[in-house]
């Protein structure tokens, strides 16, 4: 694949790898940063591009390991700062999401999949919200299939465990014309 090849897919590929920088940067401007890096190395870098390799994956994986390389830069410059910030919540959001309740169910995934440690929230963005398939996670992550699946699993075992300790609120249902002292 050449560089010209790689330029013409780009723009199809953009909302997704912006969409994936925002949920694991957590940040409007380090994911335009980190989007705007990753494909400059990837355009340098598309001769690599292996002719069985998707280049959508391919992107995910360089946008990760760009991500991965600026989280150490940071660690080093002893200024790392992941907050999530909820004014992005609306960017993310499930955009089907039509109730209240709805809303609010997507906003605690999200903070729960926010509270997980990088390795399984990359793991589960990319199954779970970008669809890939766990080979292609392995893949793009440079790490086994067994350690997407086991990264995944106890992703998984985390957010329900979050959501297992919540109450769930009752519902309570509206007696009409019944005396309720009876």
């Amino acid at each position: 694949m050449t560089g010209a090849d790689l330029s013409g897919m780009l723009p199809e590929m953009l909302p997704r790898l912006w969409a994936f920088a925002l949920r694991i940067s957590g940040d409007q401007h380090d994911a335009e940063d980190l989007v705007q890096r990753a494909c400059v190395r990837g355009l340098e870098r598309a001769h690599q591009l292996q002719a069985d390799t998707a280049p959508l994956s391919w992107m995910f994986s360089i946008v990760h390991s760009t991500w991965i390389n600026e989280l150490r830069a940071r660690s080093v410059r002893s200024r790392s700062s992941m907050e999530w910030d909820d004014d992005f919540l609306e960017t993310v959001e499930d955009p089907k999401a039509r109730t209240p309740e709805q809303i609010t169910m997507n906003a605690q995934i999200i903070e729960a999949v926010q509270r997980l440690p990088d390795a399984q929230r990359a793991v589960m963005l990319l199954v779970a919200v970008e669809g890939l398939s766990y080979s292609e996670t392995a893949e793009t992550l440079n790490v086994p299939i067994g350690t997407v699946m086991s990264r995944l699993s106890r992703a998984r075992q985390a957010i329900g465990a979050l959501f297992a300790s919540k109450p769930v609120p009752s519902m309570k249902m509206a007696t009409f014309g019944k005396d309720s002292a009876s």
